[in-house]
């Protein structure tokens, strides 16, 4: 099946949708020109992933600062991509009730989308490992810049980035919606994510079958009542590709996501 057959196919099956909902990763933001993590030109084929572990962090903040502005800082001024775009598009049509994301960068709702959950938080706040004050992270860099290493809160605790380290748990809210919005949908698209990471991993089996492989090894899964419409785009095949996804369209996500939201706002005029 050609491209355009299956942009056809999965406008369709978007509009028809009752609560299609949409899970995204870092693919999604390479186009922004934001690095991944895992691919060929990824951060940890530069940087140890063992200096991103709470443990490391808690260790030695002063390292980690350090490593962040080599890699993070200036983040803000980022721009999202047409994938963003696209997906704020869906939403505003009502084709989007909720937009899952693995990425920390923010750039979604820099792009409109409103109801978002940021799975591994989000790197535009610091916050504090004793009171839970949160910072601005601009802010917050400017004062390490300026030779505030590791920066402090006016409670004296150590600052942290608002994100999910190596060794963290996935927030509860985050995991919670994530996972409710799994269950409930009856389409999931899947876009610039090899959905090999958990839990994350879990939340396309979650909306295609009502249980993770995860934690039921060996057992098969118990199958929803709607099964949802697994669609995955992504530049390269996922271990969704000939398993759960009953559309796989390869390619840039920033060229594939606005082809779609094309011919979806057509269909709805139509």
């Amino acid at each position: 099946m050609s491209l355009e057959e299956l942009v056809e196919r999965v406008a369709g099956e978007i509009v028809r949708a009752r609560w299609p909902v949409a899970l995204t990763g870092a693919g999604v933001s390479t186009e922004s020109g934001i690095p991944d993590f895992r691919g060929p030109q990824g951060l940890w084929r530069k940087y140890d992933p063992n200096e991103f572990t709470y443990s490391s962090f808690m260790e030695d903040p002063a390292r980690y600062w350090r490593r962040h502005m080599e890699i993070f800082a200036g983040l803000s001024g980022v721009k999202p991509n047409p994938s963003h775009y696209a997906l704020a598009r869906l939403e505003e049509l009502g084709r989007l009730k909720c937009l899952i994301t693995q990425n920390v960068d923010g750039l979604h709702q820099r792009a409109g989308s409103r109801n978002v959950v940021e799975f591994h938080g989000s790197l535009s706040q610091a916050k504090c490992l004793r009171c839970g004050s949160l910072y601005p992270m601009e802010e917050v860099e400017a004062r390490v810049r300026a030779g505030e290493i590791p920066p402090k809160c006016g409670c004296g605790g150590i600052l942290k980035p608002n994100v999910v380290f190596f060794e963290e748990p996935i927030p509860f809210e985050a995991l919670s919606r994530a996972q409710a919005e799994a269950l409930r949908c009856d389409l999931m698209l899947v876009a610039g994510t090899s959905a090999s990471v958990y839990p994350a991993a879990e939340l396309p089996y979650l909306a295609k079958f009502g249980r993770s492989p995860l934690y039921f090894p060996g057992l098969e899964p118990v199958v929803k009542d709607r099964p949802a419409v697994i669609v995955e785009v992504n530049l390269n095949p996922t271990q969704l590709t000939d398993t759960i996804a009953d559309y796989s369209l390869l390619g840039k996500t920033g060229e594939i996501l606005p082809k779609i939201v094309e011919r979806v706002e057509g269909l709805l005029k139509g």
